[in-house]
């Protein structure tokens, strides 16, 4: 029987050299930070092994990195693990989970598409979401985005 205790502990022990920190949020809820190249082998573990849900990823700009954060939920246990990993913003690359579960592929695809974030082994990574004349490279989440269109209007319904 799966407990929290013996789900972290595992985790910290089968994959020690891979373990970057560990944040213990709350009884629910834990952020584990991993090296970038770990992601497929642990993210693969936790869902095969474990027999978590993968939830969905969240990729955001940060000052010096990327981050991407994987959400799986252990529903037996009613844990929400989030794994951590950081980029490096000239080159932000990291293996494609999509070989483990399909329910990767669009989110990794909108990551790619809004970020730039590249994604080793995806199977299609065109675009989801922004239209066919944005510009190749123009990442619109990033912080250094800059309007490409002098016409447009995207001021997300906020008045001036």
């Amino acid at each position: 029987m799966l407990t929290r205790e013996g789900v972290l502990k595992d985790l910290q022990e089968r994959f020690k050299g891979d373990i970057i920190d560990i944040f213990d949020k709350s009884p629910k809820r834990v952020y584990i930070g991993i090296k970038p190249e770990a992601i497929k082998k642990i993210a693969g573990y936790t869902f095969r092994d474990l027999g978590a849900r993968f939830n969905i990823a969240s990729g955001v700009d940060m000052r010096f990195h990327f981050e991407i954060l994987y959400h799986f939920t252990v529903e037996d246990i009613n844990l929400l693990i989030s794994y951590r990993v950081k980029l490096d913003k000239a080159h932000p690359e990291i293996e494609s989970l999509t070989s483990i579960f399909e329910a990767s592929n669009w989110i990794e695809r909108e990551m790619h598409e809004i970020l730039g974030i590249h994604f080793k082994g995806h199977p299609d990574l065109r675009r989801l979401l922004l239209p066919d004349e944005w510009p190749d490279g123009v990442y619109p989440l990033r912080r250094d985005y800059k309007e490409w269109d002098s016409t447009a209007i995207r001021d997300r319904g906020v008045d001036r």
